[in-house]
């Protein structure tokens, strides 16, 4: 396959997923799979592994089966499941990672754009049970959380600065 055939086809479906990501959380995840998705809202989660981390393994299982029936990039799924490979790869980093902490290598930034996701997210947590939520998505952010990040990093400047 075309080197720029596979690329967009990797990044219309990185792109797809994060609409995808946001469906299922919003009408799947805290609708007919609640009984998986709970386990993630409650806080703290006493394991390290949640009954919500089967979504990884069914979204790994996925790409894994587009990787191998894809003759080794030949076939055109075969780059659909590495948009899906890679779209979980951030996921991990920024969901798992950054906002909820599982791995505490990376502490909070002082990137604003990663804090409006980190608040969007908390925003999404307010709420214990699966109806009354907001904030579905992982990658977009609300502007209204951007621009709050972006002032509280202009009030934390201000602030050292002026001490």
């Amino acid at each position: 396959m075309p080197i720029l055939a596979a690329l967009s086809i990797t990044l219309a479906t990185f792109a797809f997923m994060e609409f995808w990501a946001w469906f299922m959380h919003k009408y799947v995840q805290h609708g007919p799979l609640w009984v998986l998705h709970r386990s993630h809202h409650i806080r703290p989660s006493p394991r390290p592994f949640e009954r919500n981390d089967w979504f990884f393994v069914i979204y790994g299982a996925l790409s894994a089966v587009l990787f191998i029936t894809g003759d080794n990039g030949a076939r055109w799924w075969f780059w659909v499941g590495v948009g899906i490979a890679a779209y979980g790869t951030v996921y991990f980093f920024v969901h798992d990672v950054l906002i909820h902490g599982r791995l505490r290598f990376w502490k909070k930034s002082d990137n604003a754009y990663l804090r409006a996701l980190n608040m969007a997210h908390k925003m999404h947590h307010k709420t214990q049970g699966r109806d009354h939520s907001v904030e579905f998505g992982l990658l977009w952010v609300s502007p209204k959380y951007l621009a709050l990040a972006r002032q509280q990093l202009r009030e934390r400047k201000t602030a050292a600065a002026n001490n």
